[in-house]
């Protein structure tokens, strides 16, 4: 069923956001696997958020809730941000599972006589999954016209994975310098298989302390937090206002979003050793400890003291 208001405003959007920065947002909307039109996706977002809006408000005229629940529907940005995100870790993850193999196949092909080209197109008619799907996709970017090089290093970066890049730069230099592609590609894909064995260890060894970090960034600290403000509240119901009182509120937000983008930094490092993932993980813990944190602000008081 095609909703008339949803294209509407997706033409809309296309006319007035500029083109390579909805063309960025494709890229990052497909690398999750959500194969609908970047425009349409923020429209359908735009329209459910005003009629969340709108069902908040009335429904605040019947039901007596406080006025920042009006917030909420603005999660929903976050939430598809954090859902692209665990999208693109488990494709890397499958990707990486299956690259030794499809390596390794495609290094046999080689050895009895089919081009690079040829052996890459028979390959990616049979096979399944998303590196397969990046095999297609590059194959057809060629037939259009695109430099080989330049699709291959396109696709290297699309897998969302540096171990791959750097393997598939390996495969290209190798190719450009006339080696033997067959031997260098049997070549890495054993050194990937022992890499993939290395970082599966290597995340096993350190996801206890991931996930100490994760309980004291989306629960612990937003629940102390969220505490204080209740503590506040309940000293400002009864006539003992201070300065202290009055800030502390506010004091314990700025605190929340300095912990939760630290948070984000450190389990970057421990888990990639890449400084930059923090910056995708921070959006995605910081609106889930600001969820705990409204929760227990708004209605711990009345669960703890009857509504002061």
């Amino acid at each position: 069923m095609k909703f008339k208001i949803i294209d509407d405003l997706a033409i809309f959007l296309d006319n007035i956001l500029p083109e390579k920065q909805l063309s960025k947002l494709q890229e990052f909307l497909l690398s999750g696997a959500i194969f609908t039109e970047a425009s349409k996706v923020l429209a359908i977002l735009i329209i459910f958020i005003i009629i969340s809006e709108i069902a908040l408000a009335l429904t605040l005229t019947f039901i007596k809730l406080p006025g920042s629940v009006l917030i909420l529907p603005f999660f929903t940005i976050p939430c598809l941000f954090t859902y692209v995100i665990v999208q693109q870790e488990r494709r890397a993850q499958e990707i990486e599972k299956t690259a030794p193999d499809f390596l390794r196949q495609l290094s046999s092909m080689l050895q009895v006589g089919l081009s690079f080209e040829n052996a890459m197109e028979d390959m990616s008619q049979y096979g399944e999954g998303p590196l397969y799907d990046e095999m297609r996709r590059t194959i057809i970017e060629i037939r259009m016209g695109r430099n080989f090089d330049d699709a291959w290093r396109a696709m290297s970066k699309r897998l969302k994975s540096k171990e791959l890049e750097r393997v598939f730069g390996i495969i290209l230099d190798g190719r450009k310098s006339g080696s033997s592609i067959s031997k260098v590609l049997n070549d890495v894909s054993d050194d990937l298989r022992d890499l993939m064995a290395l970082k599966r260890e290597r995340k096993s060894a350190v996801m206890m302390s991931v996930m100490f970090l994760l309980i004291s960034a989306v629960v612990a600290t937003p629940f102390s937090i969220g505490m204080v403000s209740v503590y506040s509240g309940f000293m400002q119901s009864n006539g003992m206002e201070s300065e202290i009182i009055l800030t502390a509120p506010i004091a314990g937000e700025l605190y929340l979003i300095i912990h939760s983008v630290l948070v984000a930094f450190i389990i970057s490092i421990i888990m990639y050793g890449d400084v930059k993932k923090g910056i995708k993980f921070s959006l995605p813990l910081l609106a889930a400890s600001f969820v705990i944190f409204y929760l227990i602000s708004t209605f711990g008081g009345s669960m703890l003291f009857g509504g002061f």
